[in-house]
């Protein structure tokens, strides 16, 4: 998947930390498309080679395998000049689904709290602009539905997310910090629900577990009653605010999401159906702190990037089974 853009921007030379994960795949296959440079970094935790695969010879993409809770790459440096300044810094590396931040608590701690300081100042250092990816779990179980970026959030600060949760809101905080006392160029995204090709099959996100669940005609897991809610991005949109929000000059947090709020039993019902699949739903535990309702208020997104989601939920679906069909040769 590549966005395409109607005004080529100039040639410009782009970091991305989690680069083999599944928004960073997709961004760069967009960048490069674009013309742009891109350096890569990735540690493949919870990201994959294969995201990354077809790029190992493209003349404009160059790859780091390492481990940025070590610290900053030596190719790196942190002065400046070339060949080591970059243009634009994407701080997207970060276990994402709770099966990836509760196996791995500790780094995801780190990665968005110690990384991230290491990267605004690799950003002051090279006057560069950085995006930091943060999430819709800032808001926890919101108690304001849709919710706004303004919204403060409802976390459970010791519980079994928080790892994730406070992580990103310490994030946001050291990203605004740099940004008004030492004038760093910052973007801040909050990343609701994205579903779309290169999801990792046992990472735990919904979809994909509903789609190779379905496909396989296992039992469809719907945890609950399945009467939670969450509001589906399909990827190729979600990219495109990713880059209406880096070409902006707007610092505070932003949601990117769809607001197209569906159940979870709706969810699992319409993925059964366009599998064409024999599979039972059943239900199981809820998981601690799960949030009840999940779905972003985009005003601000419209109004400031003039950006909104394209892609219906059943064309991306659509899309995204024929993808995982596929890759598991169903």
């Amino acid at each position: 998947m590549t966005v395409t853009s109607s005004s080529p921007s100039p040639s410009l030379r782009h970091l991305i930390t989690g680069a083999g994960g599944f928004l960073g795949s997709h961004l760069t296959d967009t960048l490069l498309a674009q013309g742009h440079h891109v350096t890569g970094i990735d540690n493949f935790v919870t990201g994959s080679r294969d995201n990354i695969s077809h790029l190992q010879t493209h003349p404009n993409y160059a790859f780091i395998e390492h481990d940025l809770t070590k610290g900053l790459p030596e190719q790196l440096g942190n002065k400046g000049g070339k060949p080591n300044r970059f243009d634009r810094i994407w701080h997207l590396a970060s276990p994402a689904s709770p099966v990836g931040y509760v196996k791995h608590q500790v780094v995801t701690l780190k990665v968005n709290s110690c990384v991230a300081m290491q990267l605004l100042e690799l950003a002051e250092a090279h006057k560069s602009r950085i995006f930091v990816a943060s999430t819709s779990e800032c808001y926890g179980d919101p108690l304001e539905h849709p919710q706004r970026e303004t919204y403060w959030g409802h976390v459970n600060s010791v519980g079994m997310r928080s790892m994730y949760d406070e992580a990103k809101r310490f994030m946001e905080a050291a990203t605004m910090a740099y940004h008004r006392e030492r004038g760093v160029d910052t973007r801040i995204v909050r990343i609701f629900n994205t579903y779309g090709p290169r999801l990792a099959i046992n990472d735990g996100r919904v979809v994909v577990a509903f789609i190779t669940q379905a496909l396989r005609n296992e039992s469809l897991t719907v945890q609950g009653e399945g009467r939670q809610t969450r509001s589906l991005c399909y990827v190729e949109d979600e990219i495109r605010g990713f880059l209406a929000l880096m070409d902006s000059d707007y610092h505070l947090p932003v949601n990117i999401g769809n607001p197209d709020e569906v159940t979870m039993i709706d969810l699992a019902k319409e993925i059964r159906e366009l599998c064409n699949s024999k599979s039972q739903i059943i239900h199981t535990e809820l998981p601690p702190d799960d949030p009840k309702l999940r779905c972003p208020d985009i005003t601000l997104a419209k109004d400031r990037l003039k950006w909104t989601p394209i892609v219906s939920r059943r064309e991306g679906l659509k899309r995204t089974i024929e993808f995982y069909r596929n890759k598991l040769g169903l």
